[in-house]
């Protein structure tokens, strides 16, 4: 066992703090991972302000990039000094998605079995709840060796590190779920980190047009620079009609995008979408509601009517030992931008901080460096 520096939150909504904790060696099928970078994600907030559950103190971070210090028993897919993206997708291979083909869907991850604790203060020896089993605001973190995805090891952490939620979780949303192609119009409802990564991915895939809406004109412009090929104030203008504007003028007969990935996470957003689809189209949610959030009333011929699917996208619908690589390959040649969600390198003691930038929109991405 190892004493590192780490961020936990202790109680809801009261400010992170940075605590001595204790991480075991690990066991079998278990991996220490020395961590270089962790995006501070809109989901480490929700933790913090008991938006996904009580299992308080949290430690905090999740979408991190490391090196593999020490692995445990029967661990055979990562070795100490690999270079690595974590995931909180270790699927099982033996459920009943990953027996039919579908391990994305995988019903049964896992995470690490030893639980890291408090190592000082009157809380001495309490159990930490790892965010999505990762827990990576941490100088080292213990997970499943199955949460590690080998990647090129000459990649910049601070950039790739953000495939392991956000960026993925935004590109996957349309690339996966929406089965976003050439040919294909797409719109994206909410451009923070997950939304300019969806209207990325859209890019990537060539679709065209690529509608940003947002609220905020610094998100908008960001959308612009990943690929949006025209964007909407939905503060000034009704962004449903002005999507089937858009995409009439593009493609004859269109009354709306053939895909609309929502990435706020609010019903009202989420009606919008639904509304801003073409006849057959496809809504994809991938932004994150709370728990009293309900789906809008709707009336129940309009769903039937306008046929098409409605998507929830799970960490963008990605096989995280078939897509990291792939992204990461696509960056280094330049064709992923991944720098662009990059927008400050902070210290460890600054996740707080980072919280409050996030509230104001001021930033795309946080990421603390190590």
């Amino acid at each position: 066992m190892q004493q590192v520096q780490a961020v936990v939150a202790r109680a809801k909504g009261a400010p992170v703090e940075l605590a001595t904790i204790n991480v075991p060696n690990p066991g079998p099928g278990e991996a220490v991972v020395k961590v270089q970078a962790c995006g501070v994600c809109h989901t480490d907030l929700h933790y913090r302000e008991g938006g996904i559950n009580d299992d308080f103190p949290f430690l905090l971070g999740h979408e991190a990039a490391g090196v593999i210090e020490s692995v445990g028993p029967g661990v055979t897919t990562v070795a100490p000094g690999d270079f690595v993206v974590l995931n909180w997708r270790a699927v099982c291979g033996d459920c009943r998605a990953c027996d039919r083909g579908e391990p994305w869907y995988c019903f049964a991850t896992h995470n690490a079995t030893q639980k890291m604790t408090l190592a000082d203060g009157p809380d001495a020896g309490t159990e930490l709840t790892p965010a999505l089993g990762i827990g990576a605001f941490a100088e080292k973190t213990l997970v499943a060796a199955g949460q590690c995805t080998k990647v090129d090891q000459s990649a910049r952490p601070a950039a790739v590190g953000l495939l392991g939620c956000g960026v993925m979780a935004g590109l996957g949303a349309a690339i996966n779920t929406g089965a976003v192609t050439r040919g294909k119009s797409v719109a994206v409802i909410g451009c923070g980190g997950v939304g300019a990564a969806a209207v990325a991915g859209s890019a990537l895939a060539g679709a065209s047009p690529i509608i940003a809406v947002d609220i905020d004109s610094k998100k908008l412009e960001t959308a612009k620079k990943m690929g949006a090929t025209h964007t909407i104030d939905s503060s000034q203008t009704d962004p449903v009609e002005e999507i089937k504007r858009i995409c009439a003028q593009t493609y004859r007969g269109a009354d709306g995008a053939d895909v609309v990935v929502e990435a706020v996470g609010r019903p009202e957003t989420w009606k919008q979408a639904f509304y801003a689809r073409d006849l057959a189209g496809t809504v994809v949610l991938v932004g994150v509601p709370t728990l009293e959030m309900k789906v809008p009333d709707l009336p129940l011929i309009d769903v039937f009517g306008r046929g098409g699917a409605l998507k929830s996208s799970w960490y963008g619908d990605c096989l995280p030992s078939r897509d990291f690589p792939m992204l990461v390959d696509l960056y280094q040649q330049g064709r992923l931008n991944l720098d662009a969600f990059v927008t400050e390198e902070i210290g460890i003691s600054d996740v707080e901080a980072a919280f409050e930038k996030m509230h104001h929109g001021d930033v795309l991405r946080s990421v603390v460096v190590l």
